[in-house]
C-alpha cells in the first residue's frame, strides 16, 4: 500500500528504538524522511564535563550504522535554554525550522509520525493542518504521564497535539489511562516497544563470559540505563547491600552513562561494594546482548517508566527481568514465569526479590518464547496497520 509513498518522521532521536522501527519501516515505502531535533547546546559537553548534555548530543541521538538508503535524516537545529519556561514556548519554533527544511530539500511526504507530543507531536499536528496530510503520534512515557498534568497550559498543548492526530500510538494500558484523563476522542493504539531478534537472542551464557573477560564463580545481576534519579540505581546499590548479608557469590553491573555516576561511585565506596558492583559506563548497542546472555537476571529498579526497550532485550535473552511496577512493566512482566515485581524505591523488597531470583530455577526457554511477541517485525505489522487506518481516512 506504502510503495510508491513517503513517510515523514518527526523526532527527537534516530537511535534505539525509533532506529529500529524506521529501519524496518524502510522495506513498505518508497523514501522516509527523519527529522531528527537536536538543541546546539548539548554539544558543549563534548568540551566541558557537563554530564547531563552528555546524552542529548548528535552522535548520541543519531546513529547512521546500517543506515537503509531510503531513509534520509536530517538533522534539525532548534536552539533553547534546557529549562520547562523554554521547553514549553518550543512548538511554534520547531514548526517554524522543520517547515523551512521540507521547502529547502523539497520534501514530498504522504504520511506523518511524530515520536513524543512535546513537541514532535505539535509539529505533527502543524503540518498535518498545513499539508492535508494523516497524522500520527506516539507518545511514549513522560510526554503523557507528565507533562500534561503539570499545568492548564501544557494540558492545553498536549491535548491540540492528541486531538489533532488521525491516530494515537501508545506504549502501555499506563499511558492509555492518560491519554483517557485528557477527554481525547482520537483512536489509540497500544503497541509496546520491541527489540530486534537478530541481535537479542538467547546465547550460551559461558561463552558470553568468556567474550566478555567475566568468568567468575558469581551469579550475575545486570542493569542497563542512564545513570539519572528516575532510574533508581540508589535503589539497587542499598538492594545489593542487603543482598550480600546472606549472598556473597554475586556481582552487579550497571551499564550506561548520565550525571550520577560520580555520585553512585560514591555510594558503592561508602557502602564497601567494590567487589560486588561494577559501574561498566556505555557499551556499544551490539554488545548489550553479550552482557544479557551473560548475565542470570536482569534488574530494572526505575522509580517511573514508559515501556523500557531493554526489558523487551532482556526476555528476548532469556532473562528473567526484576522490576518495579511502573508505567507499562507489570503489563509484560505479567507472570511470575518472565520475572518477579516490586515497589518503586523499596530496596529491602529489591533485596528479597533478587534472593529469591537468583536461587530460582527459571524456564529460560519459556521466557525465550514469550518474547516473540515483542519483535520488532511483530511492532512494526501493527504500526503498519495504524498507518493504513490513518491513511484510510484520505
Amino acid at each position: 500500500m506504502f510503495q510508491d509513498k513517503n513517510l515523514l518522521i518527526i523526532s527527537p532521536v534516530y537511535n534505539f528504538f525509533v532506529k529500529d522501527q524506521v529501519d524496518l519501516l524502510s522495506h513498505f515505502f518508497h523514501k522516509i524522511y527523519v527529522l531528527v531535533a537536536l538543541n546546539p547546546i548539548a554539544e558543549i559537553s563534548n568540551f566541558l564535563p557537563i554530564n547531563y548534555l552528555k546524552r542529548f548530543r548528535k552522535k548520541t541521538m543519531i546513529c547512521l550504522d546500517d543506515k537503509p538508503e531510503n531513509v534520509i535524516v536530517i538533522p534539525t537545529s532548534l536552539l533553547y535554554a534546557p529549562t520547562d519556561y523554554h521547553y514549553k514556548q518550543l512548538g511554534h519554533k520547531h514548526f517554524k525550522i522543520v517547515e523551512n527544511i521540507i521547502n529547502k530539500n523539497k520534501i514530498k511526504f504522504d504520511l506523518i509520525h511524530s515520536h513524543f507530543t512535546w513537541s514532535s507531536g505539535y509539529v505533527g499536528a502543524k503540518l498535518k493542518e498545513k499539508y492535508g496530510k494523516p497524522f500520527v503520534v506516539t507518545t511514549h512515557g513522560f510526554d503523557i504521564y507528565l507533562w500534561p498534568f503539570k499545568d492548564d497550559e501544557w494540558k492545553n498543548k498536549i491535548k491540540y497535539v492528541l486531538n489533532g492526530a488521525n491516530q494515537i500510538i501508545t506504549v502501555s494500558q499506563k499511558n492509555l489511562s492518560y491519554i483517557q484523563k485528557l477527554n481525547c476522542n482520537v483512536p489509540v493504539h497500544i503497541i509496546p516497544n520491541g527489540f530486534r531478534r537478530n541481535l537479542f537472542n538467547q546465547k550460551n551464557s559461558d561463552e558470553c563470559q568468556r567474550n566478555l573477560q567475566i568468568q567468575f564463580n558469581k551469579k550475575i545481576i545486570l542493569s542497563v540505563g542512564n545513570l539519572l534519579e528516575v532510574k533508581g540505581y540508589d535503589f539497587l546499590l542499598k538492594a545489593v547491600y542487603e543482598l550480600i548479608q546472606y549472598k556473597k557469590d554475586i556481582i552487579c553491573f550497571i551499564i550506561g552513562v548520565g550525571p550520577l555516576k560520580n555520585k553512585l561511585f560514591k555510594q558503592i565506596k561508602k557502602l564497601g561494594l567494590e567487589n560486588h558492583i561494577k559501574l561498566l559506563g556505555g557499551k556499544p548497542h551490539d554488545e548489550i546482548p553479550l552482557w544479557m546472555n551473560a548475565c542470570d537476571i536482569f534488574v530494572i529498579p526505575s522509580l517511573n517508566e514508559g515501556n523500557p526497550t531493554v526489558m523487551f532485550e532482556a526476555l528476548g535473552c532469556g532473562k528473567p527481568v526484576i522490576a518495579t511496577r511502573v508505567g507499562g512493566i507489570p503489563e509484560i512482566i505479567s507472570s511470575d514465569d518472565y520475572g518477579l515485581l516490586v515497589n518503586p524505591s523499596d530496596f529491602k523488597e529489591l533485596s528479597e526479590k533478587l534472593l529469591f531470583a537468583l536461587d530460582k530455577k527459571w524456564d529460560y526457554q519459556k521466557i525465550g518464547q514469550y518474547s516473540e511477541l515483542f519483535t520488532m517485525d511483530n511492532i512494526v505489522n501493527r504500526i503498519l496497520d495504524v498507518y493504513r487506518e490513518a491513511y484510510a481516512a484520505y
